[in-house]
């Protein structure tokens, strides 16, 4: 058992402690180039966020001075130094206040204010955010006590991600959107406050001597502050993360549903959007050819239970329908009938007056390239990412005698970015049957 304890003794290679204390003073308060520095890791964060770069987002939590203040704090509490608490305190606000404001200044000046799924993953912390923090609390303190520093302290930076919150309810402020701001400032509460449990717990392990003696009263406080603090962060968080892993099965039903119902009858789904969150929850599908009638989607809605999916309603956008309708507000009540080739022919004219590409001269290339293809239609189309945010996409439908193989999609995919030098362009075929294609 010795030698149990001694192997993992965490006074071995322990830094002097009062060099420690003066380190951890040192660091906490936010005046000329602290702030400076701070100021300046917000904006590099911010705009890590905007564009979607989880590299910058790291460079700027490397170069953040967040982390001073907590750890002070933790050290105030283990060692009862109250004034240092109070100070470390103070500097935490002044910080957190100076972010928030650098912040929204710079997302109400920006011309994007798309949500990006980096600004999203904040807005929601759960369980796991707690436990990143106060595992994530741990080493850094512990490296902070030892004599060889290493290299823990910029993977705690990294990985406890004090700025990005910060940055995300700025951006909530910016935008008016009070959900995002709530919820970021929630995850950025979480990991202040067992950041410092977690240093808290350290220093009264390593035994650091306590600056005041407390009488047993006092001593009881501060547990019972202690205490609340983590019941008030934790229970919120086992409520999000019980939630996050129902939205998850609930997204892996949905998924063995649309697998077997349709991919394994050779439905191409073209469009998909599920709504987790709204009550009946709601499955939007859209397919590439296929239209169903009323029977087959009240059909497909009563299978959905055999897959464990209950109050949920099943929409298949039948988009003839919609555009019979839009079209006849156009051209006037004399014409009464349109044929579903009708609609057709008109969808295609809007889709190429929106994107601008014609389809005729792209064609004939396309037929020599790819011998196999009969017939394509290419437009722009805004898809839903599963968040407030759209992209914007190149897709082309193509009809073709035969399958194409895996080999020659990628190409004829890198071609047609190529083309029309875009990142984006995805690719939908629909093989004909041998009496369509004139094949024996």
């Amino acid at each position: 058992m010795n030698k149990i304890l001694q192997f993992i003794n965490l006074n071995r290679g322990e830094e002097d402690r009062q060099k420690v204390v003066e380190n951890v003073v040192s660091n906490i308060s936010f005046r000329g180039s602290n702030l400076w520095v701070l100021a300046c890791a917000i904006v590099v964060a911010s705009i890590g966020l905007n564009v979607n770069s989880t590299a910058v987002i790291i460079g700027a939590m490397l170069i953040s001075p967040l982390m001073g203040p907590i750890v002070g704090a933790g050290f105030g509490l283990g060692m009862y130094d109250f004034s240092l608490l109070r100070k470390s305190l103070k500097n935490l606000l002044i910080a957190t206040v100076v972010s928030l404001t650098v912040s929204t200044i710079y997302f109400y000046l920006s011309p994007f204010k798309e949500t990006q799924t980096e600004l999203l993953a904040r807005t929601a912390p759960n369980i796991y955010d707690i436990l990143i923090a106060f595992f994530g609390g741990l080493v850094g303190v512990i490296a902070i006590t030892r004599v060889e520093k290493g290299n823990p302290i910029p993977g705690v930076a990294i990985a406890t991600a004090l700025m990005p919150p910060l940055c995300t309810a700025g951006y909530g402020l910016a935008i008016g959107n009070f959900k995002f701001f709530f919820g970021a400032l929630y995850l950025y509460s979480i990991n202040c406050v067992f950041i410092c449990i977690a240093t808290f717990l350290i220093v009264k392990y390593l035994k650091y001597p306590p600056v005041e003696q407390l009488d047993a009263r006092r001593q009881r406080q501060v547990k019972y502050v202690m205490t609340f603090l983590i019941a008030v962060m934790l229970l919120p968080s086992i409520w999000f993360a019980f939630r996050l892993y129902e939205e998850k099965k609930y997204n892996q039903k949905v998924d063995q549903f649309i697998e077997k119902e349709f991919d394994a009858r050779g439905y191409t789904v073209l469009y998909r959007k599920t709504r987790y969150l709204a009550n009946p929850h709601t499955i939007e599908l859209a397919f590439l050819s296929h239209k169903f009638s009323e029977d087959e989607v009240a059909q497909l809605t009563s299978r959905m239970r055999a897959y464990g999916i209950e109050n949920s309603v099943l929409r298949i956008r039948q988009d003839t329908t919609d555009l019979k309708r839009d079209i006849l507000n156009e051209i006037g009540a004399e014409r009464k009938t349109l044929n579903q080739k009708d609609v057709a022919i008109a969808n295609l004219q809007k889709q190429l007056a929106l994107s601008g590409v014609d389809n005729s001269k792209v064609l004939p290339e396309v037929t020599i390239l790819f011998p196999g293809i009969t017939n394509i239609s290419i437009a722009k189309h805004l898809f839903n990412e599963g968040t407030d945010s759209t992209k914007t996409v190149y897709v082309m439908l193509y009809k073709t005698g035969r399958d194409l193989d895996k080999a020659e999609k990628e190409r004829l995919t890198a071609w047609l970015k190529q083309k029309f030098q875009v990142k984006d362009f995805e690719i939908y075929g629909e093989t004909l049957p041998a009496r369509e294609t004139g094949r024996k």
